[in-house]
């Protein structure tokens, strides 16, 4: 999870095949985090998730949260954009920890009332997630190709 109130950074995570990746941005204050997360459900391992919550949406999607109102941001400012929980292993979807980590996140955004504002999910393709603080612009690439959400 990456913070940046300088609008001339862009925040970038790269490999997203089954993880997701969520872009945070707040247009009023100019503000923009993005959190890369791996597995849905800490329940899995206690241990790991205490030590990195980041790397499960069910934990990392809430510390997200928390860290862009520190900026002063205000849950109805803000642009959400998803990217990612890709099935990249077609020929198995006996895990389909894509799907999983994608429904984790629609769960706790639909339970706090969050609007998704942009979103490019599940497929079988890599991605690329990008977010330019200074205009709120957030694109993905994959295969050599961009496109903006």
């Amino acid at each position: 999870m990456k913070f940046s109130n300088n609008p001339g950074d862009i925040l970038v995570t790269h490999a997203l095949g089954s993880c997701v990746g969520i872009v945070i941005y707040d247009p009023v204050h100019v503000v923009g985090g993005m959190l890369h997360y791996m597995l849905p459900l800490s329940t899995i391992d206690k241990d790991k998730a205490t030590r990195n919550p980041l790397m499960f949406g069910d934990t990392g999607i809430p510390l997200l949260f928390q860290e862009i109102y520190k900026y002063g941001s205000v849950k109805s400012d803000l642009r959400i954009v998803m990217a990612g929980g890709a099935n990249i292993f077609q020929k198995t979807e006996y895990f389909d920890i894509g799907n999983r980590n994608i429904t984790i996140a629609r769960k706790l955004f639909w339970k706090n009332n969050v609007m998704i504002s942009a979103e490019n999910i599940g497929g079988n393709i890599p991605r690329t997630l990008y977010l330019e603080i200074g205009s709120g612009k957030t694109w993905f690439t994959s295969n050599g190709k961009s496109y903006e959400l």
